[in-house]
């Protein structure tokens, strides 16, 4: 049924109690109770979001010539992940709305790059590890591409041998994450990588969640593999500001190599009677306020303070990894970053996870194999002996026979 615009207009002394009211039934991530979707890295950070996003909110990202401002930010962030990413002088890039538009900008990338380079008959594919972001299956639907979704080996990591099997004369793009979002876990990029080299591939690198965090946590003493342009034969990666870099949503970033590879994600028309267009990214319209706020957190924060901050994360994982261990939780694989999945060999999880959201947790499942999932922020060191006493309470009531799936049945459906 249609909502009708109100005849007269309303003040916003009304309206904004409205609005604040009807947010009280929203997760609870202020209080750290929320482990998907928000990234909290303190009220400072979250002050600086917000102000710089109002000074540029009107502006559109779309015109470099009227607002050259931007364009320098713009510059200036994606050099700043390059930096970070093991980038070089050739090596290039873009702000864009978020993982799924990087994600399905640089698939653009890759199949523009080889209708231009090679002979491909028949339908192109994407080679994939079953963990990879269903961000892939969406480009691949909006392209009329093939995905190849490969089982992940025993460790939940991709498995080259058998994505090497996979691979064929219409492949155009293999994927590794670092890491995937079900279970963190770093993909092996520089098998990966060899395996792009060998069969001159595109292989695309998802650092959704991890590229504006690993480079901060090697620096802070971590054992991080290779997962970056550092590895020969990454052509192209996605990397969320976001997310781990903490900045006003939605920002993203997708880096490539080369300007040349890059050159094939551009949108150029000229056959309509407004002049050429060209654009970077599936988007017209650009916030500007996304592309300030990301300039003006990375510049706030700096690689100290994104060390300040992603040490806390690291911290808050591995509370929570020692605290789950005398309650017969088993983490999946050996998680590096943010991002922890684990389950309980005698406990359904699922009747877990309505426990836990009965006590107010918002956080993730993964399905295969079943397990918790947690991805975790700065806060969240603050709250972890808080998630550790009500998950062994709610493991208590799930052993003792109080299933609770309903909670899990009506989210997911």
């Amino acid at each position: 049924m249609p909502t009708l615009l109100p005849q007269s207009g309303t003040s916003w002394d009304v309206l904004r109690p409205q609005m604040i009211e009807r947010g009280q039934n929203d997760a609870r991530w202020r209080e750290g109770k929320t482990a998907v979707y928000v990234f909290n890295a303190g009220e400072d950070v979250a002050q600086v979001q917000r102000e710089a996003y109002t000074l540029y909110m009107s502006e559109n990202g779309l015109g470099p010539l009227a607002f050259p401002s931007l364009k320098q930010m713009e510059d200036e962030v994606v050099g700043m992940g390059l930096s970070l990413l093991h980038g070089d002088e050739a090596s290039t890039g873009n702000i864009t709305s978020g993982g799924t538009d990087s994600i399905t900008m640089a698939v653009k990338a890759a199949r523009d790059y080889a209708r231009a380079n090679r002979s491909i008959e028949g339908a192109p594919n994407l080679v994939v590890p079953f963990s990879a972001h269903p961000a892939f299956d969406k480009a691949c639907t909006m392209m009329s591409l093939d995905l190849r979704r490969i089982p992940v080996g025993d460790d939940l990591l991709a498995d080259v041998t058998a994505m090497r099997a996979a691979v064929d004369a219409n492949t155009i793009m293999v994927v590794g994450s670092a890491p995937s979002f079900p279970y963190g876990l770093i993909d092996p990029i520089a098998d990966l990588g060899e395996l792009a080299v060998e069969q001159d591939l595109w292989l695309h690198v998802d650092a959704c969640v991890g590229g504006y965090i690993a480079p901060f946590v090697r620096m802070n003493g971590g054992d991080v593999p290779a997962f970056d342009f550092e590895v020969p034969g990454v052509s192209s990666m996605s990397a969320d500001l976001h997310k781990y870099g903490y900045c006003a949503k939605g920002a993203s970033t997708v880096l490539f190599r080369s300007d040349e590879l890059r050159h094939h994600m551009l949108f150029d028309c000229d056959n309509w009677p407004g002049g050429r267009m060209i654009t970077p990214t599936l988007a017209g319209t650009r916030p500007g306020g996304a592309i300030s706020a990301a300039w003006a957190v990375m510049n706030y924060l700096g690689v100290d303070g994104y060390r300040a901050k992603h040490a806390q994360v690291t911290e808050a994982r591995e509370a929570i990894q020692r605290g789950i261990a005398p309650l017969g939780f088993e983490v999946l694989g050996d998680p590096q970053l943010g991002i922890v999945a684990f389950n309980h060999p005698e406990l359904d999880t699922y009747a877990l996870y309505g426990q836990m959201f009965k006590q107010g947790w918002f956080t993730a499942l993964t399905t295969q194999p079943r397990a918790l999932h947690l991805m975790l922020s700065p806060f969240h060191a603050t709250v972890t002996d808080n998630y550790l006493a009500d998950l062994k309470a709610a493991a208590e009531v799930v052993a003792a026979g109080d299933n609770a799936k309903a909670v899990v049945e009506a989210r997911y459906s």
